[in-house]
């Protein structure tokens, strides 16, 4: 009997922890210095929990900013709950970390992106890229990990 390593969702695991964590340490010591988070996920992704009339603003997907004005940011082992300002409503929100799609922060420019599992090939047809046909095409660049290593 043949198995495979299943090297995507390992990796999808491993992401969703590393926000898991940062998320972790913001609701204990707040955001540090610029830091801030666009925080992307699916409205429909069961045991997402946000007011009525937003998901009937983002019946699919929708960002929020974690940045300036949040409050109740509550990290636990499937998700996170946080309230957020909606033009001077405050609201509560509960987002599973499988219906993160993508993680920001712009301020360092760091960002994550996850593959919706329900993806069909044949929705590139749906998808715009531009191009431009003469533009060089970058070559691959390969990282040692022994230069993040501590000595």
């Amino acid at each position: 009997m043949s198995r495979d390593i299943d090297y995507g969702n390992l990796m999808h695991t491993a992401m969703r922890g590393l926000i898991k964590t940062v998320l972790a340490d913001v609701a204990q010591h707040g955001l540090p210095g610029a830091h801030h988070f666009f925080i992307t996920f699916d409205t429909r992704y069961e045991g997402v929990q946000l007011a009525d009339w937003l998901a009937d603003r983002y019946p699919g997907e929708m960002t929020i900013v974690m940045q300036h004005w949040y409050e109740n940011l509550d990290v636990g082992e499937d998700g996170f709950a946080i309230t957020l300002n909606f033009g001077d409503s405050p609201e509560p929100l509960y987002i599973p970390y499988d219906a993160i799609r993508t993680f920001v922060d712009p301020s360092v420019e760091f960002g994550l992106r996850f593959e919706s599992p329900d993806f069909d090939e044949d929705d590139e047809d749906d998808i715009e890229v531009e191009e431009e046909p003469d533009a060089p095409k970058p070559d691959a660049e390969v990282v040692s990990l022994d230069s993040f290593r501590k000595p």
